[in-house]
């Protein structure tokens, strides 16, 4: 008996330890792993040589487009600009027919929320080689010494650190709730020592908490972008009382950029959509000088799936939406695929093209950015998405494409990007068509350089099948697990 007891609880003790192991290993699996084509090359070419293109430089100084034109890449610099068949490639240089074609500057999309190594394959595949993502965590900034070591590729990356508000409705569990003007500043004091150097604030912000975020962060010599701070809203603001912070209390303060048209209209007009005191506050803006990130395709989209009855979301590309973001939206999405959108949201949706058109109107400079990362906004196409918008709120083509590139890479702090110019960091995007008669064709790219690396059209379709790889869940497990690493840091 003694003897068979033995051999049980043996047999149960080798079958627990292989459970744990293959528990362990599955779990090293997932969080390690990343898509093949994010593993940048070994054997990098000496440079590229793009011929014969159609050349949309964003130079201010240039035309806005040229005709055969060349431009010669050695590593990741952009090192000459010529007439076509007038530039020599050195050897080992790669030599790209562009006839037909059309070379920009790589898009940047300058307000997302990024959940996983797998949508920076949608992004490249995409052409957006620099994005802004605007509520770190911890494995941002591993992400970004990642890429620049050349472990992975991906688009250049600036990252805030966690969202800053306070108690309101729209306090969220990724947030940092901060109150008083110490805890702010402790708060941000914290970003700081563990690495960021951009801080992003939120609409239930107190006046004391705001006050504490701008000192420490003029202190320590770090960004401020975001909403603009409300204070405490009860239920009577703000149609019947005003907001506890006026709008204007945001201006003027050094804020780099203010996010999201809807926030602008909801808090400096009260929700009152009317085309009269919009220009006055796009004259406002334009006097005290912050940029704006309109997103308009993140309102866009809510009207979309309502009208849709839930279709849009599943357009093509809806798979490479982070699956543990996908979960916890359920009731989100079933929310706006039964709502009706004709009395509040598509009335909003046509006056923010207004409010967008008025403050480019004033001069405001205006930056793209689509806050991909949540439901209904695929990574990397989304920015098409906001292209088009920008062009129906009254931008010219050019206008849009300027914001996406030299504007955003100004603004943000994209250094030597954002324009093809000698000595600029060769982030390029080759298309099949003139992205000056129709927004769109920036969706679609046929070449995309990034860091050295050249990317054809056969591995940009590999990007784009990457961005859904979802094997054994491994993107779900990584992202709770930067989640729960996030809070854990936080408090």
């Amino acid at each position: 008996m003694e003897t068979n007891r033995f051999l049980r609880l043996k047999t149960f003790s080798i079958i627990t330890l292989l459970i744990l192991s293959s528990t362990f290993v599955w779990l090293w699996y997932s969080f390690q792993a990343i898509p093949s084509p994010l593993k940048p090359k070994t054997n990098l070419l000496a440079g590229v040589l793009i011929d014969n293109v159609r050349l949309i430089s964003m130079r201010p100084d240039a035309p806005k487009a040229e005709e055969n034109q060349a431009v010669l890449v050695i590593g990741d610099r952009i090192v000459a600009i010529g007439r076509a068949g007038e530039l020599s490639a050195p050897k080992g240089v790669l030599i790209v027919d562009g006839r037909g074609q059309t070379l920009i500057p790589g898009l940047i999309d300058a307000h997302i929320h990024l959940n996983d190594e797998t949508e920076l394959a949608g992004y490249l595949a995409h052409g957006v080689t620099g994005v802004r993502n605007m509520s770190g965590y911890p494995f941002h900034l591993r992400l970004i010494k990642r890429i620049a070591s050349g472990e992975l590729l991906g688009p250049d990356i600036i990252t805030t650190g966690p969202i800053l508000n306070s108690r309101g409705p729209n306090e969220t569990v990724l947030q940092q709730t901060v109150t008083t003007y110490d805890e702010a500043r402790a708060a941000v004091r914290q970003q700081y020592q563990a690495g960021f150097r951009a801080v992003k604030i939120y609409s239930n912000l107190t006046r004391e908490a705001f006050e504490g975020i701008l000192v420490e962060a003029k202190q320590l010599n770090m960004n401020v972008s975001g909403h603009s701070p409300e204070g405490v809203r009860t239920s009577s603001i703000p149609l019947d009382k005003p907001f506890d912070i006026k709008w204007q209390a945001a201006l003027g303060r050094g804020l780099t950029t203010l996010e999201h048209i809807e926030t602008i209209v909801w808090h400096s007009l009260r929700d009152d959509l009317n085309e009269h005191k919009m220009r006055l506050v796009a004259a406002q803006l334009a006097a005290s000088g912050e940029v704006v990130t309109p997103t308009l395709i993140a309102h866009k989209r809510l009207v979309r799936i309502a009208q849709s009855k839930g279709a849009y979301l599943n357009q093509s590309g809806s798979d490479t939406i982070n699956p543990l973001v996908r979960f916890y939206a359920r009731d989100a999405e079933q929310y706006w695929s039964q709502m009706d959108p004709s009395s509040y949201e598509q009335p909003h949706a046509e006056f923010f093209l207004t409010a967008t058109r008025l403050l480019h109107e004033a001069g405001v400079p205006l930056i793209v950015g689509t806050d991909s990362g949540g439901f209904g906004l695929i990574p990397g196409a989304a920015l098409a998405d906001e292209l088009e918008l920008l062009v129906a709120a009254g931008l010219t083509p050019y206008d849009a494409l300027a914001s996406a590139t030299r504007i955003s890479a100004n603004a943000v702090g994209f250094d030597e990007s954002g324009m093809i110019a000698p000595g600029f960091r060769a982030n390029l995007v080759l298309l099949p068509t003139d992205p000056l008669l129709q927004i769109g064709a920036v969706e679609h790219p046929i070449g995309v350089m990034i860091g050295g690396h050249w990317l054809n059209e056969t591995e940009l379709l590999q990007m784009r099948h990457a961005a859904k790889d979802n094997l054994l869940n491994r993107t779900f497990n990584r992202t709770l697990w930067r989640f729960i690493e996030m809070k854990a840091t936080n408090h």
